[in-house]
C-alpha cells in the first residue's frame, strides 16, 4: 500500500495560490499545476506551510464571490440613501 506524497510530514512543501485567492500546499518537487502560483516566501515542512495557510486564508469564499457580495452591499447602501 503506497502513501500519498501529501501524507509525508518530513517532506518539503510550498504554498500555492490561485486567481480566486484559494490556497493549497504542494510538494516542492512536483510541477505546479496550471492556474496556480507559488507563494515565494513560504517553504518548509508540512506543519510550517499549513500554519501559514491557516493564518493567511481566513475567508474561504472565492475572491469573485467576495467581490460580488461587496458590490451587492454597496448597491444596497446606495439605494437606501
Amino acid at each position: 500500500m503506497s502513501t500519498s506524497c501529501f501524507d509525508r510530514e518530513d517532506d518539503t512543501f510550498i504554498v500555492l495560490v490561485n486567481h480566486e485567492d484559494q490556497y493549497s500546499i504542494w510538494p516542492h518537487w512536483k510541477a505546479v499545476p496550471g492556474g496556480w502560483s507559488v507563494v515565494p516566501e513560504v517553504r518548509g515542512d508540512k506543519k510550517t506551510v499549513l500554519a501559514f495557510v491557516d493564518r493567511t486564508w481566513t475567508d474561504m469564499r472565492p475572491k469573485s464571490l467576495r467581490e460580488w457580495m461587496a458590490r451587492q452591499e454597496s448597491d444596497s447602501a446606495a439605494a437606501a440613501e
